[in-house]
């Protein structure tokens, strides 16, 4: 019985009934879930168009991919084992368009728990926070061969990491590094007598965020899904944190500017968050930032 309490925790999609708000799914609406995890979404989505055949669900991560055949795989949708860039490469060279396009760039918790991928900081893994284990570049690799300047402009760049030029100067003198627990204790003896945040979580973020490019491909990805979008389309984007947010905002703003050849129109003015009621069931949601828009008619 706990397994399966563990297990349903895992698969709690965030902000789902503000996904269904804003990308309000209608019967026989075609669907592309970028990001599709565990399938939580999706599944609550598909149920409203009641047209699996007409969805594609992507993810990069083989466990996830595994999880959404054994729960989809007999009823129809696409399911990719791709990163969403690629994925979105493709099916725009098959001039494929979506009614509705999600993309939820969290790392999910299935990720956080299984301590043999290198996520969490709380547990003792290997470095290697690889989202798709079949790339060849980890975590390890970066820490233990980066240039100590390369290093601090990864922390600074996106951890946003105060501390940067001192905790790349400690990774280096600690070399060779070889698991979460030792990149943990360097980012805390940067910062004694923390509070509410892990000292080490700025870290972390800026790592994972450098093994698996995650800016440079939603920088390169956002303006494909538009094109993606069929007129009176809609879209959401979920993400968790501020670098994610921002580069989201700006290049929906731009797509929806007041001009004449504005492609989007957006349906959020400021991010939507998770209610308190969420954050106590579902703590992942707490840093979860939802933007949506909608592709002009024309």
């Amino acid at each position: 019985m706990h397994q399966n309490k563990h297990q349903n925790k895992q698969h709690v999609p965030v902000l789902l009934e503000t996904v269904l708000e804003y990308l309000d799914p209608k019967a026989e609406e075609s669907y592309l879930d970028l990001t599709a995890g565990y399938g939580g979404h999706a599944r609550a989505i598909m149920e409203r168009t009641g047209s699996l055949t007409r969805a594609v669900l992507v993810d990069r991560d083989k466990n996830a991919v595994d999880s959404l055949h054994k729960a989809f795989g007999d009823k129809g949708p696409d399911i990719r084992w791709q990163d969403y860039l690629s994925a979105s490469q493709e099916l725009a060279s098959e001039h494929r368009q979506f009614d509705l396009i999600l993309a939820d760039l969290g790392v999910s918790s299935p990720h956080l728990n299984d301590i043999s991928r290198g996520f969490s900081l709380q547990e003792t893994g290997p470095l290697d926070m690889r989202m798709d284990q079949r790339q060849a570049l980890t975590a390890e690799a970066i820490l233990n061969t980066y240039s100590q300047s390369a290093l601090t402009d990864i922390l600074k760049r996106y951890g946003e990491e105060p501390k940067a030029a001192q905790i790349a100067q400690a990774i280096v003198e600690a070399r060779p590094l070889r698991t979460t627990e030792e990149l943990a204790g360097i980012a805390s003896r940067a910062w004694p007598g923390y509070s509410r945040v892990h000292p080490a979580t700025r870290t972390f973020q800026a790592i994972r965020i450098a093994v698996n490019d995650e800016l440079g491909l939603l920088e390169q990805s956002i303006p494909i899904w538009l094109q993606l979008l069929a007129p009176g389309g809609r879209i959401a984007i979920i993400s968790f944190h501020s670098l994610e947010d921002r580069l989201v905002k700006q290049m929906l703003a731009d797509a929806a500017g007041d001009r004449y050849d504005a492609e989007l129109r957006l349906l959020t003015k400021r991010p939507v968050t998770a209610d308190a009621n969420e954050i106590v069931s579902n703590p992942r949601a707490r840093s979860a930032k939802l933007r949506a828009a909608v592709k002009i008619n024309k």
